[in-house]
């Protein structure tokens, strides 16, 4: 097995292993928020007056990063190796599979790293450890960082402009929703393939 290549996983099992991690992650973030504001405000989740705004902001940075990542892909063998990788580990996910645990992971992340992490010690260490949390070996997991920091600033400064977290999680939610449902499809794709090397092996 190559160096680079991580162990593949059960279809299924990472699946299961995120809803646990995000679940914990979204409950470290309340634990934490709770305990240095004493309350959690419900004008950290949302502007009641202008949450159609901070919606529309939050879409727009969705669709900005989901473009940046589609050109990336275009000219960028490191990037379809990237997904390959992910959609092994992944794992075949349904349409319903993907959008709750994309709706999770982006409530979770933005909750702990923009809500309780930016709120506590600041932007740049908040970043940073949203780009190390989607790190792994090899350069195509490298790009995944890199990626992550940049969307991770991106989300942060949406945090700092708009003053609560909705515009995040909504381009958070929107694209991890898009990723998660192609790589999804991307993994089935590969396991109808090896179905069909194991019914129909090559004569030699």
């Amino acid at each position: 097995m190559d160096a680079e290549t991580p162990s593949p996983l059960a279809p299924g099992k990472l699946y299961r292993f995120a809803w646990s991690f995000y679940l914990g992650l979204a409950l470290a973030g309340i634990v934490w928020i709770g305990v240095a504001r004493r309350i959690i405000p419900l004008a950290l989740f949302v502007d009641r007056e202008r949450w159609w705004l901070d919606l529309a902001i939050g879409t727009g940075a969705g669709l900005l990063l989901l473009g940046l990542w589609s050109g990336t892909g275009r000219v960028s063998p490191l990037a379809r190796d990237l997904e390959d990788r992910l959609a092994r580990l992944l794992g075949p996910l349904s349409f319903a599979d993907a959008m709750g645990l994309a709706l999770l992971s982006g409530f979770a992340e933005e909750l702990f790293f923009r809500g309780a992490v930016q709120g506590s010690v600041g932007w740049i260490i908040a970043t940073a450890l949203f780009g190390l949390l989607h790190s792994g070996p090899g350069r195509a997991f490298r790009l995944w960082t890199l990626f992550a920091c940049l969307a991770g600033a991106a989300f942060g400064l949406l945090m700092q402009w708009r003053g609560n977290l909705l515009a995040p999680m909504t381009g958070h939610f929107l694209v991890n929703a898009v990723n998660l449902y192609r790589l999804g499809r991307r993994a089935d794709m590969f396991g109808r393939l090896a179905e069909d090397d194991t019914q129909n092996p090559t004569e030699i």
